[in-house]
């Protein structure tokens, strides 16, 4: 079976297919991946990959959406108003991968198109070439209603493809229902994909003094910068633990200089950093908080922006995480991060319940009938 994966040009979309399309692949499918600029990190992953797209950056469709310099942060809008911004900005960046997508899925003849909600083409590609189509879940939000929001935004490219509405899609859960996702179609375990990364020897063993690893993912460091971290490290001196700044090639000049018990890394897969950490911080992002569900940790959030809020107030309600405005981060809530034992019992129960969910290998045959079971 040939099944093509498609998304926007976002770690933190494409990374959540790589498990799903390694597994397909080990059970003898041909997998192919379309995507826009850049390729890089994609490249990692060993997949053949057709480039799509007029190449222009992602973050363009947003100035040119909001009207003005793109920033992650945007704490006076309500989790509603961010999304819509974000459908009208991936909207507006689908566009030119229209014609490429359909060339390729059509030339490559794909028998199934798994993609992300955040690239409008798939789902018009899929009708037109009557191809299934699942949708990959990247994280807690609903793919289902984002898939929409962009799709409303894109009737007149249906218009002049002659196609009446987006093919059904049936989405790809990565999460335990009491955590999010769609109501519908399959549920599979979070697996941890964080690209590749070279892993210091001294990170292979736990430390003497608890470990709490801080990160803003793959954008924000690059948009906003590290001021949203910068609290945090000031109140870290007083806590008894170290803090690990998984923060890569990013400018420090944001956080001055760092307490001693505050160390800056190189870029490290995720997964295997929090292997060996006691506790996890970040900004909600959904690579973020998975790996750290996955990784059985308590979690303090410090939202910022895209469906960052929805994320915290998902895992808060799990009793696996706290949740803070970056200037509120103190003493006393990181030291609580890392000694209430009900956070950790909360993180535990939550690692159990993705522990519970089948593999993206044993949930091969379900995918494959999406292809063999239409009539």
């Amino acid at each position: 079976m040939r099944i093509l994966f498609t998304g926007p040009a976002a770690p933190s979309h494409l990374f959540p297919m790589v498990p799903t399309a390694q597994a397909l692949r080990a059970a003898g499918h041909e997998v192919l991946f379309a995507s826009p600029r850049p390729l890089e990190e994609l490249r990692q992953t060993g997949f053949a990959i057709v480039e799509i797209g007029d190449g222009r950056p992602v973050r363009d469709a947003f100035e040119e959406v909001v009207g003005t310099e793109a920033h992650y942060a945007q704490p006076d809008l309500t989790q509603d108003q961010i999304m819509d911004i974000g459908a009208a900005a991936f909207a507006l960046a689908s566009r030119s991968t229209v014609d490429d997508l359909l060339a390729v899925a059509a030339g490559w003849e794909a028998q199934l198109i798994v993609h992300d909600s955040c690239l409008a083409s798939a789902q018009l590609v899929a009708a037109k070439l009557g191809i299934p189509a699942a949708l990959q879940n990247f994280g807690i939000s609903s793919g289902l209603d984002m898939a929409s929001r962009l799709a409303a935004r894109f009737t007149d490219v249906y218009e002049k493809h002659g196609v009446a509405a987006p093919a059904d899609t049936t989405p790809l859960n990565i999460v335990p229902a009491s955590l999010g996702g769609d109501d519908s179609g399959l549920r599979m375990r979070y697996v941890p994909y964080n690209g590749g990364g070279v892993v210091p020897a001294a990170l292979l063993h736990r430390g003497v003094r608890p470990r709490v690893a801080v990160t803003l993912g793959t954008v924000i460091a690059g948009i906003d910068g590290l001021e949203a971290i910068a609290p945090l490290t000031e109140a870290a001196a007083a806590v008894d633990a170290e803090f690990l700044l998984a923060v890569g090639d990013a400018d420090l000049a944001d956080l001055g200089s760092l307490p001693a018990n505050v160390h800056a890394l190189p870029w490290v897969p995720l997964a295997e950093l929090l292997r060996v950490c006691d506790a996890v911080v970040h900004h909600g992002g959904s690579g973020s908080t998975l790996t750290g569900m996955q990784a059985g940790l308590p979690q303090l959030l410090l939202p910022q922006g895209a469906d960052n809020f929805t994320v915290a107030d998902a895992l808060v309600a799990t009793g696996a995480a706290l949740r803070s405005t970056s200037a509120d981060v103190d003493v006393a809530l990181l030291t609580r991060l890392v000694s209430d034992p009900g956070l950790r019992e909360g993180a535990t129960r939550l690692r159990a319940e993705n522990d519970a969910l089948p593999t993206p290998a044993a949930l091969v045959p379900a995918i494959e009938a999406l292809v063999t079971a239409r009539p």
